[in-house]
């Protein structure tokens, strides 16, 4: 097949779709990218990129088709709206200067639902059928992460999530919560499969590193890797932390990831007097965090206390059962689920300091057979639900029908 990848974010911006497009083009398949200028999560340009530069460029044998967009600079709500349209807007208009005959325009929806935009007008400039695989659920998501309450502006965005949910030919959810709050928008059920997240390669089991041990505090340590946002709930975290020092519990504390509450987290930990139990490290290439996964005792996951993000599948939770490390799940719905069926950690509720403190103590008094066996568990159970090959298999049964 002749696939369109269409994407507002694609490497060196580090998104799976990154590893999805290799691997479809590893079945045989001919991939196309059309994507944005990478700025995602600075709010900059990546190295040698402008609003000038490269226009196109080949990637591991996969043409890439670059639209200029307006940057999303610090994340406030304006920028993130002009950098969201904007990319809309662009890759239409590059749409049309791409000379190719595509048999499938597959669509990478996280956020925002916008890039279904240009993969309607692509399905029907080429006369194939559109894949829209949905990650996050508009509007409701930007009114909880986004703290946009105006009912206008969230009624017009529900119009335009319905229109293209419309007029896509099939929709793919990370999630099977998903179903129930899109078959409100959606008329045609049928159009609706479950599709999740798999955690690429790299991301296996590893033995710890002295070259990685010796970049962390040493004790008991904790690690969360992603977005530093608002839907992760960083001052559950910092709450528990806190009382967890009070209690002269020698706790650690290494964060990964950037984001825009990073600035605040860090006033907070220096307000808080917890600069001695946390380290921000900064975002690194994802092909490293399993080295340093392999160096903590425990993982953490945490999102806001919401219907929304219950019925979200956080995509990191597949790269921590597939690294085999425990995990402490700050967190309600499905993801709580996951870790408890596969009994790979301790949960507590979303926004719970106090179930968060207990989860932690309990891990930290965890003898290290329980906690060598949770992660065994944890792997288990990727290889069953999340494994590469076997949801590339099922892409391309999806794509072919």
């Amino acid at each position: 097949m002749k696939i369109l990848i269409v994407s507002q974010y694609f490497y060196p911006e580090n998104f799976r779709i990154n590893d999805v497009a290799l691997g479809l083009k590893e079945r045989g398949h001919e991939v196309t990218i059309l994507t944005g200028k990478p700025n995602y999560p600075s709010g900059n340009y990546f190295e040698g990129y402008s609003w000038s530069l490269k226009k196109s460029e080949v990637w591991n044998d996969i043409k890439i088709y670059r639209t200029n967009l307006l940057l999303r600079g610090n994340g406030k709500a304006i920028n993130l709206f002009l950098n969201y349209f904007s990319f809309a807007i662009f890759a239409i208009f590059k749409i049309f200067s791409i000379r190719s005959k595509f048999d499938k325009i597959f669509v990478f929806a996280p956020s925002p639902i916008t890039v279904g935009i240009p993969g309607i007008v692509a399905s029907k400039i080429f006369n194939a059928k559109s894949i829209l695989w949905v990650h996050d659920l508009w509007p409701e998501s930007i009114r909880i992460a986004g703290g946009i309450e105006n009912k206008l502006v969230l009624n017009i965005i529900d119009m335009m999530t319905r229109w293209i949910y419309k007029n896509v030919d099939k929709i793919l959810i990370q999630s099977e919560g998903f179903r129930s709050y899109i078959n409100i928008q959606v008329e045609e059920k049928e159009k609706i499969t479950y599709y999740p997240f798999y955690a690429e390669p790299f991301y296996k089991l590893e033995s710890p590193n002295p070259k990685y041990l010796n970049e962390l505090p040493k004790g008991f340590k904790l690690l969360f890797a992603g977005n530093i946002g608002e839907g992760q709930s960083f001052p559950t975290l910092l709450a528990a932390a806190k009382i967890l020092k009070e209690m002269n519990m020698p706790i650690h504390w290494v964060i990964f990831g950037e984001g825009r509450m990073k600035e605040s987290v860090q006033r907070e930990i220096s307000e808080l007097g917890l600069n001695d139990f946390f380290i921000l490290k900064g975002s690194l290439p994802a092909t490293e965090m399993p080295k340093y996964f392999s160096c903590v005792d425990g993982l953490i996951v945490s999102l806001k206390k919401s219907d929304i993000f219950s019925i979200t599948i956080p995509g990191k939770l597949q790269s921590y059962l597939a690294c085999g490390r425990p995990i402490i799940g700050s967190l309600d719905g499905i993801g709580s689920e996951i870790i408890n069926q596969s009994q790979s950690g301790i949960t507590a509720k979303a926004e719970s300091v106090e179930d968060l403190v207990n989860a932690v103590i309990k891990l930290y008094n965890s003898t290290t057979e329980e906690r060598i066996q949770m992660g065994l568990n944890a792997r288990s159970y990727f290889e069953k639900e999340f494994e590469r090959e076997f949801l590339l298999d099922k892409l391309e049964g999806i794509l072919h029908n």
